[in-house]
């Protein structure tokens, strides 16, 4: 049996976690960018009118931090870089909530570390508040808690966090918002004959082909975390979208099946 079209199985889903990179969240002087969230809250509602729920991952409070306190701006010291972010997370969360105002959209924000996720109760008590606020039509935005996380409780990357969450609330689809649009055979950024794998079957089967190589300016989200996360969801059934964020309506594109992106479907959505 031929596998469905790539724009009617993303359609069939029902629970959507966005996941957003800083380097796509902020512009070229550092700040965040207010443009980007705009679109991004215009595409949530879109989805949201659907019928679909939305889960939103969001990166990018350290870099607000540093914007808001520039003289910090190069401190690596870690006391200086959790400070950072708890300054930062003020700054994003107020950049979201009045521009998801907007559109009648409240946002609530959960930050987790890994030990949320792994503890039963904390685990349970995760999913009770995402399900409350999803059925209240509120879109939380969860971020790692960066201002206490060492080595030791640290998810250690968005991509993860967006699949653990995805695991944990039963989510049909993640689509992370990257700086290129999928999954290539080599590096585009450096080889213009790299080429774009669309449809990915099974990621484990897959991942031998994959030369995978470089790290985007800001934060800690390379190919290789995207391919993990893959592995992690779609064990369970969830199908990942990988596509780049930096283009008008990514999100919306993706439903239409207008823009570049790599699917990698569930291990049970092959057929």
């Amino acid at each position: 049996m031929e596998n469905i079209s790539r724009k009617e199985l993303i359609n069939s889903t029902k629970k959507i976690i966005i996941k957003i990179e800083s380097s796509t969240l902020t512009g070229h002087d550092g700040k965040i960018n207010t443009d980007f969230m705009e679109n991004l809250c215009k595409q949530v509602k879109a989805i949201i009118d659907m019928g679909k729920e939305v889960i939103i991952v969001s990166s990018g409070a350290r870099i607000a931090g540093a914007s808001s306190i520039k003289k910090w701006s190069r401190k690596e010291d870690i006391n200086y870089k959790q400070a950072l972010c708890a300054i930062g997370q003020v700054e994003l969360m107020g950049e979201y909530r009045k521009i998801f105002l907007k559109e009648d959209i409240h946002v609530a924000q959960i930050l987790l570390t890994k030990d949320d996720f792994e503890e039963k109760n904390r685990n349970l008590n995760i999913r009770n508040t995402l399900f409350t606020l999803l059925d209240e039509g509120v879109v939380p935005i969860i971020n790692e808690n960066d201002t206490i996380s060492v080595d030791e409780i640290k998810i250690g990357d968005n991509d993860m966090l967006s699949a653990h969450t995805a695991v944990l609330w039963g989510a049909d689809l993640v689509i992370l918002l990257s700086d290129i649009e999928g999954i290539y055979n080599k590096n585009p950024h450096k080889f213009n004959d790299a080429l774009l794998y669309e449809d990915i079957d099974n990621i484990f089967e897959f991942k031998e082909k994959i030369s995978v190589d470089g790290k985007s300016s800001f934060g800690t989200g390379g190919m290789e975390t995207k391919i993990e996360a893959s592995k992690k969801v779609t064990k369970y059934g969830c199908n990942l979208v990988i596509t780049n964020g930096n283009s008008h309506d990514a999100v919306l594109d993706v439903f239409e099946d207008k823009s570049k992106y790599t699917l990698v479907r569930g291990l049970d959505n092959n057929q």
